[in-house]
């Protein structure tokens, strides 16, 4: 065939003029901003201060609620206030820019994530399950080399997710809106001032209502039960109360109305209905909430654990292309000298020396610390490097980093490979929850970064400091916060995820033959609702869509009090209400506000149990 009878698809039939532009000429010519001043030391310092703060903060939500919260966005309102106040003192002579912002923003964010991927779920669920964890230090160095090899797992696929298909990655998108507007001034003064005001009204609740000392003119109470009985036993019993604390209606702002509506639908379901049903058949002996959810857990779990791997399979388009991603990994790469982005990009060759150096000292870790033969620890290396790609594509494309479905998946592997190794089973799942979580934070840090013109190296540069400062504070302060393990599973730390993952570790060493027959059944009939419940989101009638609960509102209503199901569906109903009425003041009040209720509450409640260990203040 010749040239002139070439089909208009093939490349000699395009003339160069009209070809498309390589996008990455294109961003690098009209978007990159070189030379500008990123990751300077004061946006590393600043990162690293304000991502521990963030790391403390989350900590503590996420041992009363089970979710990690973003915190990019908060960080770079409060550098930028920060900042704008060392100004206006004259203490710092430059203005801090739009790109040291967006670089602390990437420190701040790996350090405040220290809570996700597994950790604060498999180093509980370990405490909970074995009564005992490594020393600290350990500790630290475990979860600093797995958020480090995550950084190093998202270069191979950052070019093509970013810069080539420009997927959505929507908080990434939301960072890079948020940063522009701050350094236009536009509404920036009002975001920091109602984030600070709240800040110090959640500061104020937790410290009236946790403080105990004998110079304290009054204390709040820690909540208003119900009045009435259920089943000759005080609604405070059944957790029917409200709690005196503003931080869960602050974290149910931040969710969707869905997630709201159906935690609210679990609670009720768990414990106007399940828990006394149990009682009645005499699953559980007595009423509290320490002894209800060690049923109502199963089903709990059940829904979460199929929900999670139902969805997980709805992204096999993704799965099919990470898998194509990691193969390419082992041919040559081609060398081509003239690539106009070689030195603002990360170098290939990072990963594969990267993965070289850390996987033995991963393998001997789990070795030392938690006993894994080596060989069981050779698995989680290449399982990682996949999960570590599939979470990124699928937060690329749906903002939802699926770490639900990662863990458990990595479970029952390991459930199979060692069926009698409770250890193996937790901290194996921690590794790919880990890689998974910290691959996919720092390609969303990254297309904030895409966006405004930021230099991608520096900002995996940045990635790295986060990484340390978080695991440096993440583990002495949740020793502080948790000395043993009966402080995790009761009212004031409920830690709903860690007793998902204790109960899925516990089935796999077990069997389910060790539970009552009656929380058998309501597990099995929880894994059946999970898949369904999916289902019917994806091919139930579009108009009845949005009545479909949340599977994680309800897998996760089942595990935690009903004062916490109550708070967070009220949180998810205001924020919902302000919507409605007007869509700009959710992004322009109720984030800043509850992000502030949720910052201060939380490290007061930090604060006060230090002081109680400090023996300042008394238990």
């Amino acid at each position: 065939m010749s040239a002139a009878e070439s089909t208009p698809s093939t490349p000699a039939a395009v003339p160069p003029a009209e070809r498309p532009e390589n996008p990455e000429l294109k961003w690098l010519r009209e978007v990159y901003q070189r030379g500008a001043k990123q990751l300077t030391p004061r946006a590393v310092v600043m990162g690293m201060l304000l991502g521990a703060i963030m790391c403390l903060s989350n900590l503590y939500v996420v041992l009363k609620t089970g979710w990690s919260l973003g915190v990019t966005i908060t960080a770079c309102i409060l550098a930028f206030a920060i900042f704008r106040m060392l100004s206006a003192l004259r203490l710092v002579r430059t203005e801090f820019s739009l790109l040291e912002n967006n670089a602390m923003g990437s420190v701040a964010s790996a350090a405040g994530y220290m809570t996700g991927g597994g950790n604060m779920a498999a180093i509980p669920a370990l405490l909970v399950l074995t009564g005992a964890l490594p020393p600290t230090w350990q500790l630290i160095m475990w979860c600093a080399v797995i958020a480090v090899m995550g950084v190093f797992a998202a270069i191979p696929i950052k070019r093509q997710l970013i810069n080539i298909e420009q997927l959505p990655f929507p908080t990434g998108t939301a960072t890079a809106e948020t940063l522009r507007s701050l350094h236009s001034h536009g509404e920036a003064a009002d975001k920091a001032r109602m984030l600070g005001y709240a800040s110090v009204v959640g500061a104020l609740v937790a410290w009236f209502r946790d403080a105990k000392a004998s110079w304290m003119p009054f204390n709040l109470p820690h909540g208003f039960p119900f009045p009435g009985t259920l089943r000759g036993k005080p609604a405070e019993a059944w957790t029917l109360s409200m709690e005196a604390s503003l931080i869960l209606i602050s974290a149910g702002a931040l969710m969707s109305w869905r997630t709201g509506w159906s935690l609210l639908l679990g609670g009720v379901l768990t414990y106007l209905w399940l828990g006394p049903m149990f009682l009645d058949a005499g699953v559980i002996p007595s009423v509290s909430y320490k002894i209800i959810v060690q049923a109502t857990l199963w089903p709990g779990a059940a829904l979460l654990v199929s929900s999670g791997l139902m969805s997980f399979a709805y992204e096999w388009r993704s799965i099919a292309r990470s898998v194509v991603e990691l193969v390419r990994l082992f041919k040559p790469a081609r060398t081509d000298e003239s690539d106009p982005l070689a030195e603002i990009e990360c170098p290939q060759w990072w990963f594969p020396v990267s993965f070289a150096v850390l996987s033995p000292i991963i393998v001997a870790l789990m070795w030392f610390m938690f006993g894994i033969p080596w060989w069981a620890g050779l698995v989680a290396i290449p399982l990682s490097v996949l999960m570590g790609m599939v979470a990124a594509r699928v937060t690329g494309e749906t903002d939802v980093t699926p770490t639900k479905a990662l863990g458990p998946l990595t479970q029952f592997v390991y459930g199979g490979l060692l069926p009698n190794n409770l250890t193996a089973n937790i901290m194996s799942a921690n590794v790919t929850g880990g890689v998974g979580l910290h691959s996919a934070d720092l390609l969303t840090d990254l297309k904030s970064g895409y966006l405004v013109g930021a230099n991608p190296r520096q900002q995996l540069y940045a990635q790295l400091f986060g990484c340390v400062a978080g695991a440096l504070v993440v583990i002495p302060v949740f020793n502080v916060l948790v000395p043993n393990a009966e402080a995790l599973g009761g009212e004031k730390f409920p830690a709903p995820s860690v007793q998902v993952w204790a109960s899925v570790s516990k089935i796999l060493v077990s069997g389910v033959d060790a539970l009552h027959p009656m929380a058998r059944t309501a597990g099995m009939i929880g894994l059946l609702l999970g898949v369904v419940l999916v289902l019917l989101e994806k091919h139930g009638p579009k108009a009845l869509r949005k009545f479909v609960p949340a599977p994680s509102g309800l897998g996760i209503a089942a595990v935690m009090p009903f004062y916490n199901a109550l708070a967070m569906f009220l949180g998810a109903l205001i924020a919902e209400i302000v919507r409605r009425k007007n869509p700009q003041n959710v992004e322009r009040v109720v984030v800043p506000v509850s992000s502030g209720i949720i910052a201060g509450e939380s490290l007061m409640g930090i604060l006060v149990a230090l002081l109680i260990v400090a023996g300042v203040l008394n238990k």
